[in-house]
């Protein structure tokens, strides 16, 4: 039986208000050596042994490349109004750079005609992690080229596919997929170094510039924004060492990319460490005007001193009395709206929830009859579009949500043993199985559509 779905419009969100789901291409498309892909480097990381639960891969994943229509049509099922997905940049250029690949291209045309034949609005994302090895080769993004190679990369993009996609994201996540690849040493390219680290911040920041600059000039009519991981970084304890490694913590995570793309300086902290590779109008460069600001929460960090990590600091524990998720994520969802209001205070711009959901080990299999219980999932989705509803009275510009994630899928380090989705994927059939978290979804957006209908007098 399907949990009770909130009322859209009793919760104060408009009839405008979007509702979405989000994926990215390593996770979900497969395909990863057919029709001229090239390897990324999470495709090189996934082959270092121990780096992936169950020495994963993301080889097939959901086979999102072959039964993309299918999803389409649970995306609609679902009633969704739009769909963030990445475009993959090895299957598109397999060298980074240099020759085009036209399968790779034909694909994403047939995913954004397939939505739009749905009445579902794409919104693409150029970066979600998966950069061509070939680059990687030639110093990733601690090579300033990089910014340039993203750009080229951008053209491409935008002159293919501008004029059916007007939603565009430049990157996915800066902090995480910098924090975790070059100085946690946890994440592709498996990088832990200070240096190398503060190149790749500043790097990637002038490709989000120049990324926007080339959407801007490229796709009339297009809103642009970048996706950010922000979540409130609270001490472990009130120890003075503990504090400071949580304020590091705090820039490093949540401050070191937007407040250099939207107020254009570097964090105080880290600004006096990045200056070596900072040239005379670079932050005229990065500081390029954005639409909208792309939000992903999922739970507060706690933070702490740490001497052995590259910048002395890194993850503490939450409160013992704290609740946790099966994977040890905190259950906060008032963080979440604490989030909301902290970020239309700082940068003053509409915000979009492009990520938010719950993840678990639990194996969630459907039932005898065909039911996939997740009432955790659920219960914590309901409580965070409460807290969003309650940010929203109290000033925040929230505009959009969009749960993470549409499918259970390749969850980077975790593998396929973490599940996001409100859909069920069996991965060694490929059968998808909408979850009670999705008919819940489905219900809220019904209430929020009906409403429109009320209002338009249908």
């Amino acid at each position: 039986m399907t949990s009770p779905s909130p009322n859209a419009s009793a919760l104060g969100f408009p009839a405008d208000f979007l509702w979405g789901a989000s994926t990215s291409a390593f996770q979900v498309e497969g395909a990863a050596a057919e029709d001229g892909r090239g390897p990324s480097i999470w495709d090189t990381f996934c082959r270092l042994k121990g780096r992936v639960d169950n020495g994963d891969t993301g080889d097939v994943a959901c086979d999102h490349y072959h039964r993309y229509a299918e999803d389409v049509a649970l995306m609609r099922r679902i009633g969704l109004g739009a769909y963030r997905f990445s475009i993959a940049w090895p299957r598109v250029l397999p060298r980074g750079r240099g020759a085009v690949n036209p399968l790779g291209l034909d694909f994403y045309d047939r995913l954004i005609d397939r939505l739009l034949e749905a009445g579902i609005e794409p919104w693409a994302c150029l970066y979600h992690w998966d950069l061509p090895q070939a680059l990687q080769d030639h110093g990733g993004w601690a090579n300033r080229d990089s910014a340039g190679w993203f750009a080229d990369y951008a053209v491409l993009c935008a002159k293919r596919y501008g004029d059916r996609v007007k939603r565009w994201a430049t990157f996915n996540e800066f902090s995480v997929f910098t924090l975790f690849g070059y100085a946690l040493g946890w994440g592709a390219p498996s990088v832990a170094d200070r240096g190398e680290h503060l190149k790749v911040i500043h790097h990637v920041n002038l490709a989000h510039g120049a990324g926007v600059d080339v959407l801007r000039d490229l796709v009339p009519g297009a809103s642009i924004g970048a996706v950010h991981s922000v979540q409130p970084c609270r001490p472990e304890d009130d120890s003075p060492d503990n504090v400071e490694g949580a304020a590091l913590f705090n820039e490093l995570w949540n401050l070191a990319f937007p407040d250099a793309q939207i107020l254009g300086h570097y964090p105080p902290r880290i600004a006096r460490a990045v200056e070596p590779y900072v040239q005379a109008g670079d932050m005229a460069r990065i500081a390029r005007p954005v639409d909208w600001f792309g939000l992903n929460h999922y739970a507060p960090l706690f933070a702490k001193a740490d001497p052995s990590m590259v910048w002395g600091c890194g993850f503490g524990s939450p409160p013992a009395d704290m609740p946790r998720t099966d994977i040890g994520w905190p259950l906060q969802p008032e963080a979440f709206r604490e989030a909301l209001l902290d970020l239309t205070a700082r940068y003053r711009l509409p915000i979009y929830v492009t990520e938010n959901g719950y993840g678990t080990k639990t194996p969630e299999a459907p039932d005898d009859n065909g039911v996939v219980m997740d009432t955790a999932r659920i219960d914590y989705l309901r409580a965070c579009i409460a807290q969003m509803a309650g940010a929203r009275r109290d000033g925040a510009d929230v505009r959009g949500y969009f749960v993470w994630s549409l499918l259970d899928n390749f969850e980077w380090g975790g593998g396929y043993g973490t599940r996001f989705g409100i859909v069920h994927v069996d991965f060694a059939t490929q059968t998808r199985t909408p979850k009670e978290s999705a008919h819940w979804y489905a219900a809220l957006i019904g209430s929020a559509l009906a409403e429109s209908g009320a209002e338009s007098g249908e």
